[in-house]
Order: C-alpha cells, then sequence, then structure tokens
C-alpha cells in the first residue's frame, strides 16, 4: 500500500482590506486615542504622516481619502491601544505609558520612537506590545 502525501492546509492569511469606511471609524477612534494620550496636532500629524493642516482638518470632522499607509498606521495605533489596555488594568496607566520612559527604547519613551514618523517605528512600538502579553 502507498503512503498517500498528507493534506496541508495552508496557514497564509491575507486579511481584506481595509474599506473606507472602516479606515474613516479608525480615524474617529485614533483622534479620540490621541486626546487620552495627550499628544499635540503636530505629533499626532507625524504618526499619521499628514501634514499638520491636514490633521486639523480631519480632526475637525472633514476627513479626506484614507490612503493604504494611512490605514495601516491607524490599524498599528489601534493594535499598540489595545495591548496597552490588556497590559494595564487601569485606563490612565495604558495612557501615561506611551510617553514613560522604557530600557527596551534605550530609556526614550514608546512616543518618542513612534515620532520616528515611519510605519516601522509604529510596527516596532506594537510588536513589543504584543510580545509582552503573549500574543506571538
Amino acid at each position: 500500500m502507498a503512503l498517500q502525501p498528507l493534506e496541508t492546509k495552508s496557514h497564509d492569511f491575507t486579511p481584506e482590506p481595509i474599506s473606507d469606511e472602516e479606515g474613516g471609524a479608525m480615524l474617529r477612534a485614533v483622534i479620540n486615542l490621541f486626546g487620552k494620550w495627550q499628544i499635540s496636532d503636530e505629533e499626532a500629524a507625524t504618526l499619521l504622516d499628514l501634514p499638520v493642516r491636514t490633521y486639523r482638518r480631519w480632526k475637525a470632522g472633514q476627513p479626506g481619502r484614507i490612503n493604504r499607509d494611512t490605514k495601516a498606521r491607524l490599524s498599528n495605533l489601534l493594535g499598540i491601544h489595545k495591548a496597552l489596555r490588556i497590559l494595564f488594568a487601569e485606563p490612565q496607566r495604558s495612557y501615561g505609558w506611551i510617553k514613560a520612559e522604557n530600557q527596551t527604547f534605550g530609556g526614550n519613551s514608546a512616543l518618542s520612537v513612534m515620532l520616528g514618523g515611519e510605519l516601522t517605528d509604529l510596527m516596532r512600538v506594537r510588536r513589543y506590545l504584543d510580545a509582552e502579553r503573549g500574543a506571538w
């Protein structure tokens, strides 16, 4: 009797693209989060890779088209928020953590790392938090 090859299942996960409606909801949530983090419009604009003027217009409820890169940034920021809420029982601790010195980041805050302006800077903080909460 010949052995049959094992059936393998693909574990490649390709998420559906974020719709414009979902992007708008994410933007509203992140603008609210920025208020909780107590960051300036200039910092918020850097995190979203937008001109400050555009960020202020979006913050005032007049968002333009949200491109793929911005949706990825929004997704990472919300992932950071989620991880912090899991790690800290008190919301204020999770909001304050973002500006606290952290030895993992060479004594810099997570916000300082993220203000490098690159999507990978946001991803670095998110990966760290996901690892801390045992998500990987």
